[in-house]
């Protein structure tokens, strides 16, 4: 096999950095701390390798011998899927393999902002636990109650799995289209209900939102979104943070209905720290970890070096993202 240029533009685990060089040319460089050695090796890459680093049509251009890009993730907001698609230039990514995961961060999220989990701990770290709690800090009971998921794949489904088969929770779910449940999920059949977004939000305690982001979802979860949520219904976000306009939720906090928020993704990553949702009493943030476990990064990276292995070898890799569709 003729050996071939690597751009590794994000840390890989030391064995999948192993199979790389073992059979092609491999440079490290994170253009975020590594622009000038990046930016000298990319003319002459045929593959890039990471994550969470805009593959714009700038860098793109810069890039002519470039036949595969392969993302240590799921989403692929950060491509430009035309240019890639124009040049015929392979996108990979790495779906399945943290599925589970997300959806432990996802309902252990929404767990914590009902139970109003890391307040209270900070109350016992602060040492301001001196009485029993009274009503002012009780937070609510998830089990039982309704959950909405927007968006229903497979980490949407493994929500799903979560609440209803464990927490006895009804889910009402929003897609482009209904799942066939017989084929893809027979153990959700008669708990999970396909329903219009107007009808989900009114009925909803719990309302989940797992989108990806596009031209479509951008922006989407809108003032009239969180208006027509049921009154003292919790809003979750574990899908893009830019698919909700973050002054809307605010406004819903302070003045609408909405009781609380939890969120592992916001517009703006790493939250600024003048952003009044990193401090709002109301809102669990997290920072982004809903794959970031031991285990399912370095499944993640795994199958996105397996990918560009298989595209620079000629052979159609395990997770071809189709950039024609998008």
């Amino acid at each position: 096999m003729t050996r071939k240029n690597i751009l590794v533009f994000r840390e890989l685990p030391d064995d999948q950095l192993a199979r790389l060089q073992a059979v092609h040319e491999v440079t490290v460089a994170d253009p975020r701390s590594q622009r000038a050695a990046f930016d000298a090796a990319l003319p002459l890459a045929h593959g890039l390798i990471g994550s969470s680093f805009p593959v714009d049509d700038a860098l793109l251009a810069r890039a002519p011998r470039l036949e595969v890009v392969s993302s240590v993730s799921v989403g692929v907001d950060n491509y430009a899927l035309a240019s890639l698609h124009a040049r015929g230039i392979l996108l990979c990514h790495t779906p399945g393999v943290l599925d589970e995961t997300v959806a432990d961060t996802v309902f252990a999220l929404l767990m914590a902002t009902s139970r109003r989990v890391v307040e209270l701990s900070n109350l016992v770290r602060d040492g301001a636990w001196t009485k029993n709690i009274g009503e002012d800090l009780f937070g609510f009971d998830v089990h039982g109650k309704t959950l909405g998921l927007l968006g229903f794949g497979r980490i949407g489904q493994a929500i799903a799995r979560r609440a209803a088969l464990g927490f006895g929770m009804p889910v009402l779910y929003h897609a482009r289209r209904p799942v066939d449940l017989a084929a893809q999920a027979p153990e959700l059949q008669g708990r999970a209900v396909h329903t219009p977004l107007a009808e989900l939000l009114a009925g909803a305690d719990f309302v989940v939102a797992m989108l990806p982001l596009s031209d479509s979802t951008r922006g989407m979860i809108d003032a009239s979104f969180f208006a027509a949520m049921k009154p003292g219904a919790v809003f979750i976000n574990g899908g893009r943070g830019a698919t909700v306009q973050e002054d809307a939720l605010l406004a819903a906090l302070d003045h609408g209905t909405l009781r609380a928020a939890g969120l592992d993704v916001f517009a703006t990553e790493p939250l600024p720290a003048a952003s009044p949702l990193r401090t709002h009493p109301r809102v669990t943030p997290l920072p982004h970890i809903g794959s970031a476990t031991h285990e399912t990064r370095h499944a993640m990276a795994e199958l996105a070096t397996t990918n560009l292995l298989q595209a620079l070898a000629g052979e159609r890799p395990a997770a071809v993202f189709d950039t024609a569709s998008a």
